[in-house]
């Protein structure tokens, strides 16, 4: 599996699922998970965005550490895609704009907890390195590549 074989697979799993997660590392060294609602975009291909509040805990991890995961899978683990990179807090109105027209219908918790939309901002995280494993295809062989 080429370099960006394994990209597009990561990409077309989450653009059938609409959901990951995403892993920080907080503020003492402890690594910390949560749902949420990631997106590729056509122009960067090699990124994946999400939004959140600039008032959530994980703006402050990025921040202090950029160093993230993202974890993706099919609701019966057929495929299952991990990805590594940094993140970047990116306050960009029009970017903004992009990526919740993507997931909109996906954060109806999202918009529950998080207040103000003013405080939107965008997490952008560059992969470094991309994994995918189909536990259950008859060759279930983890595929990994570093970007």
């Amino acid at each position: 599996m080429e370099q960006q074989d394994i990209v597009t697979r990561v990409r077309d799993l989450l653009d059938a699922v609409h959901f990951g997660v995403l892993a920080t590392v907080d503020l003492k060294g402890n690594p910390r998970q949560r749902w949420m609602s990631p997106v590729f975009l056509p122009r960067f291909p090699d990124r994946i965005f999400a939004v959140t509040s600039e008032k959530f805990i994980k703006v402050r991890e990025i921040l202090a550490n950029p160093r993230v995961s993202w974890m993706i899978q099919s609701p019966g683990l057929e495929r299952i895609a991990t990805v590594t990179g940094t993140c970047m807090i990116v306050r960009d109105p029009m970017l903004s704009a992009e990526v919740l027209e993507r997931i909109g219908p996906y954060l109806q918790v999202f918009w529950k907890f998080s207040g103000d939309p003013r405080s939107l901002v965008v997490l952008e995280t560059l992969i470094e390195k991309a994994a995918f494993f189909e536990p259950l295809a008859a060759s279930a062989v983890r595929r990994e590549q570093e970007l």
